[in-house]
C-alpha cells in the first residue's frame, strides 16, 4: 500500500513471540486480512492479535507512538458498553523486524466492511451510543493537536487539491470541488473539543447480526471537534439509520454539515491514494463520497 512498506513474514513474528514473551510461545500464529493501512495484524492462539507498524520510522519514536496508544486504549476501556481491545505488551525490534511491535486482546466480530451495517436502525442507535460515551470521557484539559482531522477543516485545503488532482478518470472532480466549496469556509463557532475516536472507518467497526459487535484501532482516542465522530454517518449508514443517528446525537445543523465535511476530506484521500493497493478501502470511500452527494442535493 505504500512504496516504503515493510514486509512483516508470520515465521518473523512467530520467532518474536517466543523469544519476547515465552508465555504465549506455542500459540498459534495467523495473518489477518485486514484493510488497515497502518499495521500487519496477526492473530495469536483465541485471544490476542499482535500489530506491527508498516512504515519505517525512528524505533524510539514508534516506541512512543506505541506507549501513547495504549494509554488511549486504557482511557477508553469499560467508558461504553462495546468491547475494545486492551494492550497487553510492547515488543522489542527483532528477527529482521525493526520496530517496536505491540500486542493487545482480540475483539471478536466482522468487520463493517464485510458485514454491511448500513440498512440497520439497530446499529444507528448503537453508534450513537458509543460516541456519546466516548464524548463522557474528560478532556482533562487537553485540546486538539496536530495537523489530522479533528482541527479547522480549512486547513486541509493543500490536501484536497492534491485528491482532486489525482482523482481525475476516478470521480467527477469537477462535482468534488463544488461540494468542498461549500464546506472549506464551515465555522467551528464556541463547540468546545470532546473526547473522539476519531477514525468510525468501515474497517475499524465490529458487527455481529445487523449490531455493533465492537471498535478497534483505538489508539488516536483524543480531543477534537465534536463533528468529528459523525463521519460514521457517511462511512456506516444507509439514509434512514443515518437521520436516527443525527437525531440521537442532537447535533445542530452546523455541527451535522461539519461531520459531512471530514467524512469528505477522508474519503477523498482514500478513494484514489488507495484504489490500487487497497481496493475495498477505495470502494468504501467511493461509497461515502456518494452518500455526502446525495445528501448535498
Amino acid at each position: 500500500m505504500h512504496e516504503d512498506q515493510l514486509t512483516v513474514h508470520v515465521d518473523v513474528v512467530r520467532e518474536l513471540i517466543d523469544a519476547q514473551f515465552p508465555r504465549w510461545r506455542g500459540l498459534p500464529v495467523t495473518p489477518v486480512e485486514s484493510q488497515g493501512t497502518v499495521n500487519a495484524i496477526f492473530r495469536v492462539g483465541e485471544g490476542l492479535a499482535a500489530r506491527f507498524p508498516l512504515r519505517p520510522d525512528d524505533p524510539a519514536a514508534v516506541r512512543r507512538m506505541l506507549e501513547s496508544e495504549a494509554e488511549a486504549a486504557r482511557e477508553l476501556l469499560g467508558c461504553t458498553r462495546f468491547p475494545t481491545p486492551e494492550p497487553r505488551a510492547i515488543g522489542e525490534p527483532g528477527a529482521g523486524y525493526p520496530l517496536p511491535w505491540s500486542v493487545q486482546t482480540w475483539v471478536p466480530g466482522a468487520t463493517a466492511s464485510e458485514a454491511d451495517p448500513g440498512p440497520s436502525k439497530g446499529f444507528a442507535r448503537d453508534l450513537a451510543e458509543f460516541v456519546l460515551g466516548v464524548r463522557t470521557i474528560p478532556t482533562g484539559g487537553r485540546a486538539f493537536a496536530g495537523g489530522g482531522r479533528g482541527g479547522e477543516i480549512l486547513a486541509h485545503e493543500p490536501w484536497m487539491e492534491t485528491c482532486f488532482e489525482n482523482s481525475e478518470g476516478l470521480l467527477d472532480v469537477r462535482l468534488m470541488r463544488r461540494l468542498w466549496e461549500g464546506m472549506r469556509d464551515l465555522p467551528r463557532g464556541a463547540d468546545p473539543d470532546v473526547m473522539s475516536h476519531r477514525d468510525l472507518v468501515p474497517g475499524n467497526v465490529l458487527v455481529r447480526g445487523d449490531r455493533l459487535a465492537g471498535v478497534l484501532d483505538v489508539g488516536g482516542l483524543g480531543p477534537a471537534d465534536p463533528a468529528l465522530d459523525l463521519i460514521g454517518a457517511w462511512h456506516l449508514l444507509d439514509a434512514g439509520p443515518r437521520m436516527i443517528f443525527r437525531g440521537l446525537m442532537g447535533c445542530s445543523d452546523i455541527e451535522w454539515a461539519r461531520g459531512r465535511a471530514w467524512a469528505f476530506i477522508q474519503a477523498m484521500g482514500a478513494v484514489w491514494y488507495y484504489v490500487d493497493s487497497n481496493p475495498e478501502m477505495s470502494r468504501w470511500a467511493m461509497r461515502t463520497l456518494a452518500r455526502v452527494t446525495v445528501e448535498a442535493v
